[in-house]
């Protein structure tokens, strides 16, 4: 039997995965939570042979937690589960730790299939999303640029950045310039929402 945890925050959404996998003969859901700060604890408690994560959940988002629990129990391999087919996001799931990437408007048999192939220890990424990721390579931004671009998502100025940063403003400026020069957008939004987009913040 493969013991799965599920980490999901929409419980509708947990409630119905949790029930058409305990429809299989070989997967028990052992282990349901809803936040991203609550799985760590949960895996210890049940040492699940797969943890199914949600990247975007409250507390702490998947892609951290995977990282955590390749630490804490390297023998749970990581399925993550998203919305978001943001080759970034499969770049950084695989760094933490995460065995695969699933999109959530895959079939259940197929999630079913790919928690029997991540529990045997085999990779499973959907294909064309690893395509997008090898073409597009890693982040242009350095990560203070990325830093940088996230404190101004609010629409704070670049006095405020500064502050929050402890940079001064002609340095919140050169990397500002830099990051929207190295996505070709045309001001910092659409740098942002490119970063975003491509999953890199």
């Amino acid at each position: 039997m493969i013991r799965v945890l599920l980490a999901e925050d929409q419980e509708m959404v947990r409630g119905a995965l949790t029930a058409l996998l305990n429809l299989e003969s070989d997967i028990e859901v052992v282990a349901q939570v809803g936040r991203g700060d609550e799985v760590a604890g949960a895996a210890l408690q049940f040492r699940p042979d797969v943890a199914l994560l949600d990247i975007e959940m409250p507390g702490r988002d998947g892609l951290s937690v995977a990282a955590d629990l390749d630490r804490l129990l390297p023998e749970c391999q990581v399925l993550m589960l998203t919305t978001f087919g943001r080759p970034g996001y499969l770049r950084k799931a695989m760094a933490n730790g995460a065995s695969g990437f699933m999109l959530k408007d895959a079939p259940v048999t197929e999630l079913a299939g790919a928690i029997r192939r991540t529990a045997a220890g085999e990779r499973v990424v959907d294909p064309q999303l690893a395509a997008q990721a090898l073409s597009e390579g890693d982040s242009p931004l350095s990560p203070r640029e990325l830093e940088v671009l996230a404190e101004s998502e609010d629409g704070s100025t670049v006095a405020a950045i500064a502050r929050r940063l402890f940079l001064s403003e002609g340095t919140v400026r050169n990397h500002l310039s830099a990051a929207i020069q190295k996505v070709n957008a045309r001001n910092r939004l659409e740098a942002l929402r490119t970063a975003r987009a491509k999953g890199w913040l």
